[in-house]
């Protein structure tokens, strides 16, 4: 371990020499494009007549995707912006999964002779917020009603709720990843979030997980986060490196309670301020990168043989609702309250709230609720943002090309953060905390957009 971390001393600083501190370059609030069009540019104009239109018009033999939601944890963390509830009453999570069943049949019979489905992603909340059994039971119900052949699975464990039942699971379902919400291991900033999780917990759950087979494991890491110090972020980084994880994504604490209003039990007082922040960024792709993980964009992290950091080298990577994505599924199908499918020419959100989710399926009604219809501009728009995200580059002609942008990318290019001959845009090695707000300036949305729709982002790092 001394070995490793004099190596990150090292890269650290010869990326300190690269990854200049440029506040007004990041001043502004920018969205984490994990869509395009973001969901703030989601109205009620769109639902399920689109919903049902995009799904009819599905093509034969079409590789799709599905995410599920599962809107409950058994604690809340303060830090949290996900919508979810509290586990507390048993006839809340059956009424739930009964209206999750509906609407899963009713997906399932417009698309199970054309999809093929290549994923399916469980996320909330906490999927293990539901019990065992009930888990195989909406996996099975799942399988069945697409007529699924061997899809990749993978869902997302809070490791306070994990025992030998779902490692179990686990095993018997050959689940392939699992994402674990670790954030930090520092009982003193656990705490001022919300989230008592021991280190025991963490390692119990890994050796549970890597006996029942699941071969890929991905940590959730924060920085920011109140009374956080860049030690905290070491003591995390030693802990992920050493329980051998293979994925990590290490997000900046987005603190946005005018929003979120759970996080007005974070006092802002107590969160580094932005120049710590930007330390704490270069110290987490200091020491992954020091330790031998390929760096996936700016902010994810994936061993060498991982599939993440495959697609990464080879130029397939994208992004969807789950961030950097090797999954290369054109649509993927939202299911669940709150969930979101995406599809070539629409974004479509499920009704937030669940007790409305149930009542629209009860009515016999597909949920969805508010989306919006991409335009071919939006689809150019769209594949600028994510391939600067995913690549560091992009072609610019579909959206006016090089000239059309040359005085927004002035300050960016003077900084040897950018390269612009032509039409071809490039980013350099030193642009990547600087990506999403590069991104940024090839979203029309974002000119347009009002204040209190500028509000419900956080700033790039």
């Amino acid at each position: 371990m001394t070995c490793i971390k004099e190596a990150a001393a090292c890269a650290r600083h010869i990326k300190r020499m690269m990854w200049t501190y440029r506040p007004e370059l990041l001043a502004r609030p920018v969205p984490r494009y994990t869509s395009y069009p973001t969901a703030a540019e989601f109205t009620p104009s769109v639902g399920t007549p689109e919903l049902e239109a995009a799904l009819d018009a599905i093509e034969l033999d079409s590789d799709v995707s599905l995410y599920v939601h599962i809107p409950y944890c058994q604690e809340i963390c303060w830090y949290c912006a996900c919508n979810t509830g509290k586990a507390n009453k048993a006839h809340r999570l059956h009424a739930y999964l009964e209206a999750l069943e509906q609407e899963i049949y009713r997906i399932a019979e417009r698309v199970k002779d054309k999809a093929r489905i290549r994923r399916i992603a469980f996320g909330g909340g906490s999927p293990n917020a539901i019990a065992a059994g009930d888990f195989v039971r909406l996996l099975q119900t799942l399988i069945v009603a697409f007529n699924a052949v061997d899809p990749v699975i993978s869902l997302e464990l809070d490791p306070r709720g994990f025992d030998d039942r779902w490692a179990t699971v686990m095993a018997v379902l050959d689940i392939e990843r699992v994402s674990l919400g670790v954030q930090t291991f520092a009982p003193h900033v656990q705490a001022a979030i919300g989230r008592i999780q021991p280190y025991e917990d963490i390692s119990r759950t890994v050796d549970y997980l890597r006996a029942a087979g699941v071969r890929s494991v991905n940590f959730d890491l924060m920085y920011g986060l109140p009374h956080q110090s860049q030690a905290d972020l070491d003591d995390a980084i030693d802990k992920s490196i050493a329980l051998g994880a293979d994925r990590i994504a290490l997000f900046g604490y987005a603190h946005v309670p005018s929003i979120v209003p759970r996080q007005r039990r974070i006092d802002a007082a107590d969160l580094p301020d932005q120049p710590t922040r930007f330390d704490m960024a270069a110290q987490g792709y200091d020491r992954f990168t020091a330790a031998g993980y390929y760096a996936v964009g700016f902010d994810h992290f994936a061993k060498p043989d991982d599939a993440l950091a495959i697609a990464a080298r080879n130029g397939t990577l994208r992004r969807n609702f789950q961030g950097f994505t090797e999954d290369q599924a054109d649509i993927l199908i939202g299911l669940g309250a709150t969930a979101i499918s995406s599809f070539p020419g629409a974004l479509i959100q499920n009704e937030k709230n669940a007790g409305v989710y149930r009542t629209r399926l009860s009515e016999g009604q597909l949920p969805a609720a508010l989306g919006i219809l991409r335009s071919d501009a939006d689809r150019a728009h769209g594949r600028v943002i994510e391939t600067l995200l995913c690549q560091g580059q992009a072609d610019l002609a579909p959206v006016g090309g090089g000239a059309a942008y040359r005085a927004d990318l002035l300050s960016f290019i003077a900084a040897g953060l950018a390269e612009l001959e032509g039409d071809a845009l490039r980013l350099t090695s030193a642009a990547l905390p600087y990506a999403r707000t590069i991104a940024a300036l090839f979203d029309p949305y974002r000119s347009l957009a009002p204040t209190g729709a500028r509000g419900r982002f956080s700033n790039a790092v």
